[in-house]
């Protein structure tokens, strides 16, 4: 058994391989099947539309060697870069802030860890291209400069896409437009969602929300990396991957779809907390075990558990809790 996975990740020591196993030979069969799908949709073209189908082929899963292409398209990367060509570069040669260099250098060393390809020792070593992504990124969006997560996301996408600029490009994407103000100085948009989410599991998990409350217990302390490290390092890589497919092409709404599938399904496990302390644990041993691994099954369900969430409802509930937030100083 490899102890190493297929993007560079440590497997934990207690990592269970049977099971694993037993998942994957059942969703590689998926994969090949998906694989031929998608080679047919893009028939050697670099393009595609946004329909229904191409919604749908999303939602099953992009086959990894067209991922990054996919990400680029949906999200407008791809058209920005085409648009501003030699940007990024340029960038990398101007003018620096110093203390935005001092901290991205000091966040390198705590960007994965367990991943063999972000060691120093690693040939070639992912960490100068991590660097010089959050470098030119920091420049480019000075409201938000460097704010600790962004690593981590910037990590995965060059993990994924093998290509500085194109990682630039996304994490902009993300930034600036997919991820309301997660990543601003005050993580307005960070606090509104979390609040947001409180909301939606009043109304679609109330026993859950009627339990947090009781033992005064805040969103912000079992949800916010969920929300900051678009569950990095928080759910299995595979099921990460298939959640950004998704966010990529339909938006900050499927990080609730998530959530909520994920508290919902353990509903009747996080119930038997008693306690503050027990709560906290119940939320962090939900997000682990077969259930998050068997991406596939994961992923039907984010669409069908939670029920209908229009972008309509997540927006009305963004407005009402901003404003709280703010009336609170």
């Amino acid at each position: 058994f490899c102890r190493v996975d297929p993007y560079g990740f440590e497997r934990p020591e207690d990592f269970d391989y049977a099971s694993y196993e037993a998942f994957f030979s059942r969703y590689l069969v998926v994969l090949t099947r998906r694989a031929i799908k998608w080679s047919k949709l893009l028939k050697g073209n670099n393009s595609i539309q946004k329909s229904l189908k191409v919604k749908r082929y999303i939602r099953k899963g992009i086959p990894n060697e067209h991922r990054a292409l996919i990400w680029m398209i949906v999200s407008g990367a791809q058209t920005n870069m085409e648009q501003n060509p030699g940007y990024y570069h340029r960038l990398l040669e101007g003018e620096k802030n110093d203390k935005l260099l001092e901290a991205i250098k000091t966040d390198m060393n705590r960007t994965f860890p367990d991943n063999v390809k972000f060691r120093r020792t690693a040939d070639p070593c992912l960490q100068h291209a991590l660097y010089n992504v959050l470098v030119a990124y920091g420049h480019h969006n000075k409201a938000v400069g460097y704010c600790q997560g962004m690593n981590f996301i910037a990590g995965y996408l060059i993990l994924i896409t093998k290509n500085e600029e194109e990682s630039f490009w996304l994490l902009d994407a993300l930034i600036g437009r997919i991820l309301p103000d997660y990543y601003s100085p005050a993580m307005l948009g960070l606090k509104t969602d979390q609040e947001v989410l409180g909301e939606l599991v009043k109304m679609k998990v109330p026993a859950v929300a009627e339990l947090m409350e009781r033992h005064g217990v805040m969103w912000t302390l079992v949800v916010s990396r969920w929300f900051i490290c678009l569950f990095i390092d928080i759910l299995p890589v595979e099921t990460v991957l298939r959640i950004w497919d998704c966010l990529f092409y339909e938006g900050s709404k499927i990080i609730f779809r998530v959530a909520l599938t994920l508290i919902k399904q353990h509903q009747a496990f996080i119930l038997e907390a008693t306690n503050f302390p027990d709560i906290c644990e119940k939320f962090k041993q939900i997000t682990k075990g077969t259930f998050v691994t068997e991406c596939h099954s994961f992923m039907q369900k984010i669409f069908t558990d939670p029920g209908s969430l229009s972008m309509a409802t997540v927006n009305k509930l963004r407005e009402t809790c901003r404003e709280k937030l703010l009336s609170q100083g």
